[in-house]
């Protein structure tokens, strides 16, 4: 399956995400469904306006949450935890309420790389995580955090019109440089665990003569 745009991907993630609800009322102890849907929930999450994805995102960290809970080893639900912090974190313009979702997210990444220290994306991970902070500093320097990171939307005269897109787009542009790998991985274990999950399962081996 190819998910050539947004529209693509919007509507697979939000098949995803009620095929996930539906096997939670019949299962609710079902860790990986319960990850799968938190990584549909932050796929939709770049879909919405800040306030809607910072809830969605939310939303996403309980479902991991509750799938540690039921298995605290499992490595891919702190890996997405891990996102889930950093994202809410790149939603949030101030440092010092950001900071503790950086930490947090340092702290799942660490605890994936010490389930599965061969996992080359949680090795990733765990190293962008360190300069993350740093990220959102400059972010927030340079006044690009007015629309990655929830400020509203900036006001300008005419006079200054050009510029302010020009700023804009600068911030769209950066929020996916910093941004867009984490939630093309989250998309990525949730796309693939949903299609795992449509398999039909393999037939018997047949009978020994």
């Amino acid at each position: 399956m190819e998910m050539s745009n947004d529209l693509d991907r919007l509507l697979f993630f939000e098949q995803a995400r009620k095929i996930s609800e539906a096997t939670y009322a019949s299962n609710p102890l079902d860790a990986d469904n319960l990850t799968r849907w938190a990584g549909a929930l932050l796929e939709l999450s770049q879909f919405q306006s800040v306030p809607d994805s910072q809830k969605m995102i939310q939303d996403a960290i309980s479902k991991l949450e509750e799938a540690l809970s039921i298995n605290p080893r499992k490595h891919d639900a702190l890996w997405c935890l891990g996102n889930a912090q950093t994202s809410f974190a790149f939603l949030t313009n101030k440092e010092d309420e950001a900071r503790p979702y950086f930490e947090k997210a340092a702290q799942y990444f660490q605890q994936a790389v010490d389930e599965d220290p061969s996992n080359d994306i949680y090795l990733k991970s765990l190293e962008i995580s360190a300069k993350a902070p740093e990220l959102h500093q400059e972010i927030i320097k340079h006044g690009l955090g007015q629309q990655t990171l929830g400020a509203g939307p900036s006001t300008s005269t005419s006079s200054n019109s050009t510029k302010t897109a020009t700023k804009n787009k600068n911030s769209s542009d950066l929020k996916y440089d910093i941004c867009g790998w984490i939630i093309l991985a989250v998309g990525i274990v949730a796309w693939v665990g949903f299609a795992k999950s449509q398999m039909p399962p393999s037939p018997p081996p047949p009978p020994p003569r």
